[in-house]
C-alpha cells in the first residue's frame, strides 16, 4: 500500500532510512497491535514508557520553538506540544487507568535504557544543532506513527483490542498533525539549504539524524516487547 504524503522531505528521508524504516514501521509489535496479538503486559509496559518519552518528546518539540527562524514554525512547534501534553499522553492515562495505574505512577516510572537513549538523543540534537537537526531526529516519531496508524486502520483485525490505539493515530486530526508537521519542515529545509535538500551536503547529516532516530525507535517497540 501507498505511505501517506507528509512532504518531500518526509519521502526522502523515509527512502534514505532504508531497512530501518521497515523494521521500524512492520516491527512484530506493531503488528502484534494489528492482529491482537499483541500480550496486554507488553502493551501496558510500552504505554508506561512511552508517556515517560512523551514527557521528553514534548521538551524536545519545546526546543523547536527557541531554535524557530518564522513565526509559523513557532506556532506549529508549539500546538505540537498542546497536542502531545494535552491529547496524545492522555490517551496513556485513561487507557493505564483502568489497568489500575495512576497518572503520577506514570509520570514517575523509571525510565528503561532505550527510553534513556533515544530521549537523550533526540534533546541534543535540539541543543546541539539548528532547527533543521531537531526535526530529523523529531520526524520519525511523530510521522511514523501517522504512517503506521493509517495502515494498521486498513489492515487492523476487527477484534483487535488496541483499535483505540490505533484510531487515535489513524484519525483525522492526528493525520493533520502529521501533514502541518511535513509541511513545515518542507518550508524550513527550502528557506535554509534551498529547493533541493539532496545535492546539500548537509543532506548527509540529517539524513544520519532521521536514521539513527529510526534505529532508535525499532529498540523502543523491542523494549515494550519484552515487557510481556
Amino acid at each position: 500500500m501507498s505511505y501517506p504524503d507528509y512532504g518531500k522531505t518526509f519521502a526522502l528521508w523515509r527512502e534514505g532510512a532504508g531497512q530501518s524504516w521497515h523494521d521500524y514501521v512492520t516491527h512484530p509489535f506493531v503488528e502484534g497491535l494489528r492482529d491482537g496479538s499483541l500480550p496486554r503486559a507488553s502493551f501496558l509496559h510500552y504505554l508506561i514508557q512511552d508517556y515517560v518519552y512523551l514527557v521528553h518528546y514534548s521538551r524536545a518539540w519545546s526546543l523547536g520553538v527557541i531554535k524557530a527562524e518564522t513565526q509559523d514554525e513557532m506556532k506549529i512547534c508549539a500546538g505540537t506540544v498542546h497536542a502531545l501534553v494535552n491529547h496524545e499522553m492522555a490517551l496513556h492515562v485513561e487507557t493505564c487507568a483502568a489497568a489500575g495505574i495512576s497518572e503520577e505512577a506514570l509520570f514517575n516510572a523509571g525510565e528503561t535504557t532505550e527510553n534513556l537513549a533515544y530521549t537523550r538523543y533526540v534533546l541534543d540534537a535540539g541543543m546541539q544543532g539548528d532547527f533543521l537537526d531537531l526535526m530529523a531526529a523529531l520526524a520519525p516519531c511523530v510521522l511514523g506513527y501517522g504512517e503506521i496508524g493509517a495502515r494498521l486502520a486498513q489492515t487492523a483485525s476487527g477484534d483487535t483490542p488496541y483499535m483505540q490505539w490505533i484510531e487515535t493515530y489513524a484519525g483525522d486530526e492526528y493525520q493533520e498533525v502529521c501533514r502541518t508537521a511535513g509541511a513545515m519542515i518542507d518550508k524550513a529545509v527550502e528557506r535554509r539549504i534551498g529547493n533541493d535538500l539532496s545535492a546539500s551536503p548537509r543532506c548527509e547529516i540529517l539524513q544520519a539524524r532521521y536514521t539513527k532516530a529510526t534505529q532508535l525507535e525499532v529498540g523502543f517497540w523491542d523494549m515494550g516487547l519484552r515487557g510481556q
